[in-house]
């Protein structure tokens, strides 16, 4: 039976009616949008809470600590499941009015099923924003989770010694120590490979190096130097003091300590690839962590737009139905998720584009899907 109320609110058609029904249709999807953010996360917090509370409390954690430590995982788990909640409310508000026959008493006031959408997807697209908000916070306090858990292992984050860092411009530096703290290198060889005399080799050594903060340059003391224009032409300088331009990496750079993705915000985690790629390592897992950062936000506004037209397609089906549909959409979706995380990090794809790949798919299904509704 057609909501006689609602269809007499529609007509005349009027600017307040309109606003009307979007406050209705945008209030109806908050609801559910706040119950399953928060909810989702809470029901995977018992879960683990049940799995390992006996560990917890044999590294002799209080009850309190415990709980304190789970509420510093919320945002973490937020962010994960922000896409879904998104889902669960667009299918459920949407096809609650489809039920209630409100969409058809909608359409025969003159308002079309994308009209009726927009504010959802308004929503949604907030939604968005308020997950890449979330994934940014998360780090912070997915650290300070495990401090208080006790889970988080003491590494090194102010020194690191015998390592390999390649700078700009074919710059190889060897370092035997760096320490943070003092802004000092000890022991160190930089090499750069020379084509002639036009553009020759060097290779400079250093009993060690101070960073200033203020220039923003490192200062070689005690060193030589060796210029090398081919096998028979070589010459070696020594030098008290030099400053050398090609290494303008700061002690942060260089240490380019060992952390998690899920320890890092979106810029942090741009600069430790980077990092990595100068010192010669692999950072294609990275670049699709990195990539998700903005792409698992993203997806709130493209499952909006996928899950609207899907709501409607059986109309007649309950709540049941409506669980199913998210349920099974959630699981392909982080399905393709893995799969294209997996394809990125092997190099097989670019990484970034991995990233984007299953957004890219439901974008173009949920296009396809919003322009077969019935309008």
């Amino acid at each position: 039976m057609k909501p006689r109320w609602l269809l007499d609110r529609l007509r005349p058609l009027r600017p307040k009616n309109l606003r009307h029904l979007d406050r209705y249709v945008l209030w109806s999807w908050v609801r559910i949008f706040v119950l399953t953010a928060l909810g989702f996360p809470i029901v995977s917090i018992l879960i683990n809470l049940t799995d390992s509370l006996n560990r917890l409390l044999d590294r002799g954690l209080s009850m309190k600590e415990i709980a304190v430590s789970y509420v510093y995982s919320i945002p973490e788990n937020a962010f994960l499941v922000m896409p879904a909640a998104v889902l669960f409310a667009t299918v459920f508000t949407v096809g609650t009015m489809s039920r209630n026959s409100e969409l058809t008493a909608a359409k025969a006031s003159g308002q079309s099923f994308h009209r009726l959408m927009r504010p959802i997807f308004i929503a949604s697209g907030l939604a968005s924003v308020l997950a890449f908000l979330v994934g940014e916070l998360a780090p912070g306090a997915t650290a300070r989770e495990l401090e208080i858990q006790k889970a988080k292992q003491t590494r090194p984050t102010r020194t690191r010694y015998n390592f390999v860092y390649r700078g700009d411009a074919g710059w190889v530096y060897t370092v035997r120590s760096l320490d943070v703290a003092t802004r000092q290198l000890k022991q160190l060889m930089l090499e750069r490979q020379g084509t002639g005399l036009s553009y020759p080799g060097l290779v400079l050594t250093a009993d060690s190096a101070t960073y200033d903060d203020r220039q923003k340059v490192w200062r070689l003391r005690r060193g030589a130097s060796r210029v090398i224009a081919g096998p028979a032409r070589q010459a070696t300088f020594n030098f008290r003091t030099m400053r050398l331009k090609a290494l303008h990496q700061s002690p942060a750079d260089l240490l380019a300590e060992s952390k998690a993705p899920d320890e890092m915000r979106y810029a942090e985690l741009g600069r430790y690839i980077d990092a990595l790629k100068r010192s010669g390592n692999d950072a294609n897992k990275l670049i699709v962590e990195q990539a998700l950062k903005l792409a698992l936000p993203a997806t709130c506004i493209i499952i909006a737009l996928f899950g609207a037209p899907l709501a409607v397609s059986s109309p007649r089906a309950g709540a049941a139905v409506g669980i199913a549909i998210s349920l099974g959409t959630t699981v392909m979706f982080l399905l393709f998720v893995q799969i294209t995380k997996a394809i990125g990090a092997g190099g097989l794809i670019q990484p970034t584009l991995a990233a984007w790949i299953p957004n890219i798919l439901f974008l173009f299904t949920g296009l396809v899907l919003l322009a077969k509704v019935r309008t």
